[in-house]
């Protein structure tokens, strides 16, 4: 589809999309307490488009209107010890290498707020955390009073801000005005040039070379690249220290420091000539590999197997409804308790927790994130079963 429309993260005019989908949940991690609510969750059309100029990708069809932040929000995976391990490490480093000791610490998008927790508590530093999703008294005394938690958005009305370090954790992908929002937390930090930023986003290139189109959906209306990254960061008065991957590739982080004078942007024509090769090699591919997955899932119920996906966040919802099943998957579990007998939005599956499969043992379960398979694969043996495993 063409459309023309304005990049938001460089300005450039931006065309055709690459990849549209005509109906796809509005939110995905919204709790949803009974069944007929699920399957009527609102809907919206989705179309990615790649700018021609910094290779930026965005939803062009994005509405703030139908996206909801709130206490109903379920995104943790601080119930996973495979991801709490690479929280703790993720911690420890950026506190050895920044000596954030004693320091004051800033995160936006805190979540539930678990991380902003360990960098308080591993190096005894005061906290401050932006999150309107954010749940009073789930974290206990995990920051022993180091830190404060608001539940509000980081914007144009927080004003200037004095830290020594601030994170965004897998939150930008959510904000479509990249550049305003980048450019807002430099204005922030004018006069700290010593303050470094961590931001931390999924990796696009991974994306777009596994075609993983489970992790397309409509809350994330940005999407980045290595190159589109430090150049957005550059553009808004950013000196870019490091960028790279971590958690299998999935995450692509920056860190940067406030600059005192304006920074030299690459053109970067190859850099952003190889994302549009990626793009251009979803677009000819995703359609056989969702088509793929329909076929085995839909042949497993045909044939008496009872699957379930391992999973209930945005990857399984955007898996389902993009894939067309319901029936075809008997169940959706989850270790995160306070997802337990909610719904899934649009196919309405239940989530179940880990211990109901001991009475109605799976054949094969479908793992919404290889980085979890061991994990995963002890918790079914625990519970007396042996399925088959297989990994999106």
């Amino acid at each position: 589809m063409t459309i023309e429309s304005a990049c938001p993260a460089c300005g450039d005019k931006v065309g055709a999309s690459f990849y549209d989908l005509p109906a796809i949940p509005t939110n995905s991690c919204l709790l949803i307490n009974d069944r007929e609510a699920a399957l009527a969750f609102p809907v919206a059309p989705l179309r990615l488009c790649l700018c021609p100029g910094c290779g930026f990708i965005f939803n062009a069809a994005w509405e703030a209107s139908r996206t909801v932040y709130s206490e109903s929000y379920e995104e943790t995976q601080g119930f996973s010890p495979t991801f709490n391990a690479f929280h703790e490490r993720l911690a420890r480093d950026l506190i050895a290498r920044h000596d954030l000791h004693g320091k004051r610490v800033i995160e936006i998008g805190c979540g539930k707020g678990e991380f902003l927790a360990l960098l308080c508590r591993l190096g005894d530093n005061e906290g401050i955390g932006y999150d309107p999703t954010f749940v009073p008294g789930r974290l206990g005394d995990a920051t022993a009073g180091r830190a404060r938690f608001l539940r509000e958005l980081f914007d144009e009305t927080t004003g200037p801000v004095a830290c020594d370090f601030l994170c965004c954790k897998m939150t930008l992908e959510h904000i479509p005005d990249v550049g305003r929002f980048v450019g807002m937390v430099r204005r922030a930090l004018d006069g700290q040039e010593g303050t470094c930023v961590f931001f931390q986003v999924p990796n696009a290139k991974l994306v777009l070379q596994d075609e993983a189109f489970w992790d397309v959906y409509y809350e994330h209306c940005s999407y980045f690249t290595a190159h589109s990254l430090s150049g957005l960061f550059r553009r808004c008065g950013f000196a870019v220290d490091r960028v790279w991957t971590d958690y299998d590739g999935q995450y692509l982080m920056i860190e940067a420091r406030p600059a005192s004078a304006p920074v030299p942007v690459p053109a970067g024509q190859a850099a952003v000539a190889e994302t549009r090769q990626w793009a251009e090699a979803f677009r000819q591919g995703v359609g056989a590999t969702i088509a793929t997955w329909r076929e085995q899932l839909t042949e497993a119920a045909a044939s008496g197997r009872r699957t379930v996906l391992w999973g209930s966040g945005s990857k399984a919802v955007a898996f389902l409804t993009t894939v067309g099943l319901n029936g075809e998957v008997a169940s959706v579990v989850d270790i995160n308790p306070f997802r337990h007998g909610r719904y899934l939005p649009a196919t309405g599956h239940e989530i179940i927790s880990p211990d109901e499969l001991s009475t109605t043992p799976p054949d094969l379960v479908v793992v919404m994130n290889s980085v979890y398979r061991d994990e995963i694969r002890k918790m079914l043996q625990a519970q007396g079963c042996a399925p088959e495993l297989q990994c999106l």
